[in-house]
């Protein structure tokens, strides 16, 4: 079956899979987004330090597609410290559009200790029917925490870097989104394969990949959405898309999903060791400079 919708907490419904702007350069960037929707994507996700709104906003126009026919998200980043309303409106302008559909925090950082009064007014915009829904991104427990206790409005989505080499360290933060009805959006899925080839996870996908006659992408955002996460992910090529929208029809095992688990963990574990290893080389290194330094002085 193809992806659908997934129903968010405050009874909206959110596609289950988003075509992403971030890094897009601004001269591609309306290009890109009108070959996503026309390939099938019906939800965009930018942000307004990907300084790529209006190109964005631009390419959804291109499509010709009515704005009910589309989910937009967009994110306040802090940029040159422009407050919340003042950032929204200027989204809205750049984007074309009356409305958001979604609009994050796109970090607890933006919020300078002062995560309560930042939600509050995201709580205003979605009042005064700016925004439709509200939610975070890359927020730790501790920071769902603090803005649940005074918050009127839950956030619909946490959205978090999401891939098999970080999967032990947000186990917790998706049991504890479960627990209180905050879906997640996961980015960066495909790590693995652009930023950490050769680790413990390429051997599981590729066993599964070559039992399913799928692509090794499509078993990473499989397994992504075998975590419960709405997918954000992205493409410059049209073919890649379009394998990324045949995710819909994968359905990976319970033991398919341990095994990737499994070998995440071990990536994790090992890239530590090796963190550690190298900082104790330099301290030796420095340690060794100091007793030499020591030496001559004493010479």
């Amino acid at each position: 079956m193809p992806f659908k919708t997934i129903k968010l907490n405050d009874g909206r419904q959110i596609p289950e899979i988003g075509f992403g702007t971030w890094k897009i350069p601004q001269d591609v960037t309306s290009q890109q987004v009108q070959q996503g929707i026309e390939v099938g994507f019906d939800h965009v996700d930018t942000a307004q330090v990907y300084r790529n709104e209006v190109e964005a906003g631009q390419g959804i126009r291109d499509t010709g597609l009515k704005r009910e026919q589309l989910w937009i998200t967009t994110k306040w980043s802090g940029v040159d410290d422009k407050p919340v309303r003042q950032s929204c409106l200027e989204s809205l302008e750049k984007l074309g559009v009356d409305y958001v559909d979604l609009y994050l925090i796109h970090s607890p950082r933006l919020c300078k200790g002062d995560i309560a009064g930042t939600w509050a007014q995201f709580e205003l915009l979605k009042k005064e029917g700016l925004v439709k829904s509200i939610g975070v991104s890359n927020f730790t427990v501790d920071d769902l925490k603090t803005l649940l206790k005074t918050a009127k409005i839950k956030p619909v989505v946490n959205q978090i870097l999401l891939h098999p080499y970080v999967i032990k360290q947000q186990t917790p933060l998706l049991e504890f989104m479960q627990d209180h009805d905050i879906a997640p959006e996961g980015y960066s899925s495909l790590i693995p394969l652009t930023s950490r080839t050769g680790g413990p996870v390429d051997k599981p996908v590729a066993d599964i990949g070559k039992r399913l006659k799928v692509e090794p992408e499509q078993v990473l955002l499989a397994w992504s959405r075998a975590k419960g996460a709405i997918i954000i992910t992205t493409s410059s090529r049209k073919d890649r898309l379009e394998r990324y929208l045949a995710v819909g029809d994968i359905h990976l095992t319970d033991e398919d999903v341990d095994a990737i688990d499994r070998a995440g963990k071990k990536g994790e574990k090992d890239k530590a060791m090796r963190e550690m290893a190298m900082s104790g080389a330099r301290y030796l290194v420095l340690a060794g400079l100091g007793l030499w330094a020591v030496g001559k002085l004493v010479l």
